[in-house]
């Protein structure tokens, strides 16, 4: 089943006076099960085209289905629940609430979607814990944990809504060489167990862990 068809995609920017064209007519498609690298230099429009198939930005120009959703044709409200039950996201600075728990950092999706048990959100996020390895943690703060312990919490906190797909932009651009390790490690993990991921990156050799790569040069997949 394919959960992304993407067709002429195109993205412009106005900065100040200027026009800058950061998509040129993408065409992309992602079955699902899939594992997936977008990588290319810096300015290439790769986090772009992330951004638009998350549902967190909208193109200028093309069109795109989610799931079968044309989602141009969404309402405002359809398009936050399709945010939040469909796509998890991972970014590179994990975006954890400093004052939250491990267990509440995971658990808030639920919150916010609405007509999950307090129990219940719990009890997800310490079955996700347990089973990245973060069962020990869930007690702590996001101070109190290493680089790649936060990125396995955010990972866990993606996939507490069981999402239809895991995005992940840059997720070890700020983990030194053996957490990165770990991190790539949980997504193969991950895609072994059936698992949608569309993971950007810059660089070669965590592209290469990917089972397909879209290479993209100024704006276009190359």
């Amino acid at each position: 089943m394919t959960l992304i068809v993407a067709e002429g995609l195109e993205k412009t920017y106005r900065l100040g006076q200027v026009d800058v064209q950061a998509l040129r007519g993408v065409d992309a498609q992602i079955a699902a099960g899939e594992y997936v690298a977008i990588t290319g230099p810096s300015g290439s429009g790769k986090s772009t085209l992330m951004h638009i198939l998350g549902c967190l930005d909208s193109p200028t120009s093309g069109t795109y289905q989610l799931d079968g959703e044309d989602v141009a044709a969404l309402s405002g409200k359809r398009l936050a629940q399709v945010r939040n039950r469909k796509v998890g996201f991972v970014f590179q600075t994990f975006n954890l609430m400093p004052r939250l728990t491990v267990e509440e950092n995971v658990a808030l999706p639920l919150k916010y979607r609405g007509g999950v048990a307090r129990a219940e959100r719990r009890a997800r996020a310490r079955q996700l814990l347990e089973r990245l390895g973060m069962g020990h943690r869930i007690g702590h703060r996001p101070d109190e944990l290493s680089g790649g312990e936060r990125q396995r919490v955010a990972i866990a906190r993606a996939l507490v809504g069981t999402p239809a797909i895991l995005m992940a932009d840059e997720p070890t651009g700020n983990l030194d060489s053996r957490s990165g390790a770990e991190v790539l490690a949980t997504f193969a993990e991950l895609h072994r167990g059936g698992h949608t991921i569309v993971l950007v990156t810059h660089d070669a050799g965590v592209a290469a862990r990917a089972q397909r790569v879209i290479q993209m040069s100024d704006g276009q997949v190359v």
